[in-house]
């Protein structure tokens, strides 16, 4: 993390409440008018939205040191466009809308850092948003995965990732926009040719390259190729 975006978390933990949120809850949901900005100090969240059809498309799964709710700053936007859920229990610090505004326009140097911040954040967006309309089902699982690793990837020794966090088929569908049967067959041919393999939630990946020569990985910057 760099010094300037620490001074950022700054603002939160000096002005910000801080909340303690159990696994399984709510933090906003999709609809409600947007009045605060959470800064994610331990556990992990997911941010997800409806689609038409009435199934969840998960946009981020987020960690310590993450920001949600953001998208409401500095614009006329008055209600939430996502849900946040507790994956992981978790501890915030919560400001309103108006208070980091006005912290933000008080010190324009984090202000510019910010609006920095923010501008790579609508870059992650819309690379998930792309792969997920122009790679189709095996596309979306192989760039989700390939996020992941760059999330919360480990390396091991033999050069294969072990993704920290774990995940059930239902919540990978999710972030792929589709249904846990077809990541279910897609994840156990993956598993058949040594791509990777999986166990009680958890992943790990041993040809990452194959996943990107797949999907022809245009090896974006790290920053924004992330599920967070």
């Amino acid at each position: 993390m760099d010094n300037m975006f620490e001074k950022i978390m700054d603002l939160f933990q000096k002005h910000g409440v801080f909340i303690k949120v159990n696994k399984g809850n709510k933090i906003f949901l999709e609809g409600e008018r947007s009045k605060e900005i959470y800064y994610i100090k331990s556990g992990v969240i997911s941010i997800s939205q409806e689609t038409e059809a009435g199934k969840e498309l998960t946009i981020r799964i987020c960690g310590p040191d993450s920001i949600i709710g953001e998208g409401s700053l500095f614009c006329n936007l008055v209600y939430n466009s996502m849900t946040a859920k507790v994956l992981e229990s978790a501890t915030l610090y919560v400001l309103s809308r108006k208070s980091l505004e006005h912290l933000l326009e008080e010190q324009p140097t984090i202000m510019v850092e910010y609006m920095k911040w923010l501008q790579t954040e609508n870059l992650k967006h819309q690379s998930r948003l792309r792969d997920l309309v122009l790679n189709g089902k095996k596309g979306a699982l192989f760039s989700t995965l390939i996020r992941l690793s760059n999330t919360y990837g480990k390396p091991l020794e033999d050069g294969s990732i072990f993704i920290e966090f774990q995940l059930t088929n239902t919540e990978i569908a999710n972030l792929c926009a589709t249904s846990r049967e077809m990541i279910n067959r897609m994840l156990n041919d993956l598993k058949k040719h040594d791509i990777l393999t999986f166990d009680k939630g958890f992943i790990t990946i041993h040809d990452l390259q194959f996943l990107k020569n797949e999907i022809a990985c245009e090896n974006c910057p790290l920053q924004v190729c992330r599920i967070d």
